[in-house]
């Protein structure tokens, strides 16, 4: 459980990852923590002391309700990355013409992490919060202390603007990428030094204290205690979500096997580097469904990773088991690694064996399916055939 601070405490408080602090009682805006946590004010997802105007930035909420289907604000607890979405969120404005300035803070503040030299310095600190949803009403949680960018992010991936419809109407918005640095508790004397336009102070925690003058990242990590997933833990959390799978499903159950190019696609989503691959034939595939190369290195050096992958279209109720895995760990050859996607769930005894094992094989299912399609933009089941449709045309395999 964690830690609550109470309403009527938090003008005093420090920020402490993980605790939630309580809204009030009153059924009106005064309910808002945020505004007595900082002094940021108490509507919008993007909330800032000092101002835009006179480029005088102090400080910045990021706040995400979670609720979004849209834009799906995500913490990876795991590597400490923090994806949020800009304030342009519907349709009939430009880029940077939002009522909160969201979009140009996000846009400024990346242009000095990159600049030529860069302005570190000039970048005020990112304080993310999320809805407390297991406590209801107004109450927040501290999610940490975050800074643009990350260590194993390209300049060119970190914010970028991206186009969606809505009403029949294109337009952008920005994803940014952040980074949640190593402190668990910013003291309020810090805070207090932040609003007065001290931010390098000798209450400044040090992790923030070397990004600024160095540029070096300590992201606040917190490995899986888990060896692996329970099948609760890998079905989508949410009706609607299970939606987006079902669609998936329903597309490719005529015939399983034309879901491979779709679960190499999936793949792909998922990969942070290029993947090349080939699809095997149907009749002869070897134990695999595709084979691939994945590359990392830097451009001038790069090196490939050889994988295979195994696609199981199965019913939500239909987990993986042992013979399925094995089929595929068995294909598997020297400094090669498995991929194994479903639109179901890998079985306990399964899941066990390959990770008590040390396999070195990806899990992609139906939870993770979920989530690419949401983060990718394609939110509802509607949404998700249209992408079927246009990507994998049934016609294509009778051609």
């Amino acid at each position: 459980m964690s830690k609550t601070i109470p309403f009527n405490q938090l003008s005093a408080s420090d920020l402490t990852v993980e605790t939630v602090y309580e809204g009030g009682t009153a059924g009106n805006v005064s309910d808002d923590p945020l505004g007595k946590l900082v002094p940021v004010g108490n509507q919008g997802g993007f909330r800032y002391a000092g101002s835009i105007r006179d480029d005088d930035l102090r400080m910045v909420v990021l706040y995400t309700s979670g609720a979004d289907r849209e834009w799906p604000d995500a913490l990876d607890r795991e590597t400490g990355l923090f994806t949020y979405f800009g304030d342009n969120r519907e349709p009939g404005k430009q880029l940077h013409h939002t009522s909160r300035g969201g979009n140009l803070i996000l846009r400024t503040c990346f242009h000095r992490l990159h600049g030529s030299p860069p302005e570190r310095k000039k970048i005020p600190p990112f304080l993310v919060f999320n809805k407390a949803s297991q406590a209801g009403g107004r109450n927040v949680q501290f999610l940490g202390l975050a800074v643009p960018g990350a260590q194993d992010v390209q300049p060119t991936d970190d914010l970028v603007a991206i186009w969606r419809t809505a009403e029949g109407e294109r337009f952008q918005n920005y994803r940014a990428t952040f980074t949640i640095l190593d402190v668990s508790t910013i003291p309020r004397a810090w805070l207090n030094d932040i609003a007065a336009g001290e931010m390098l102070g000798p209450l400044c925690p040090e992790p923030y204290r070397e990004w600024a003058n160095k540029g070096k990242y300590t992201p606040l990590e917190s490995p899986r205690t888990i060896d692996y997933r329970t099948k609760a833990q890998q079905q989508p959390e949410s009706k609607k979500d299970a939606a987006l799978v079902k669609a998936i499903h329903d597309y490719f159950a005529d015939d399983p096997y034309t879901f491979e190019a779709c679960a190499i696609e999936l793949w792909r989503m998922q990969a942070r580097e290029s993947v090349t691959f080939v699809a095997t034939r149907r009749s002869a595939d070897g134990g695999r469904d595709a084979y691939g190369w994945y590359h990392v290195g830097p451009d001038t050096d790069r090196i490939r990773l050889e994988w295979s992958l195994e696609a199981k279209l199965y019913s939500p109720s239909n987990g993986v088991g042992v013979k399925e895995t094995s089929r595929l760990i068995s294909r598997l050859r020297h400094r090669e690694f498995g991929v194994f996607v479903t639109t179901s769930y890998i079985g306990k005894q399964a899941y066990e064996e390959i990770r008590g094992d040390q396999q070195p094989i990806i899990v992609i299912c139906s939870r993770d399916i979920a989530e690419l399609l949401k983060r990718h933009g394609r939110a509802t089941p509607a949404a998700v055939k249209a992408w079927l449709e246009a990507t994998f045309p049934k016609n294509a395999d009778a051609a």
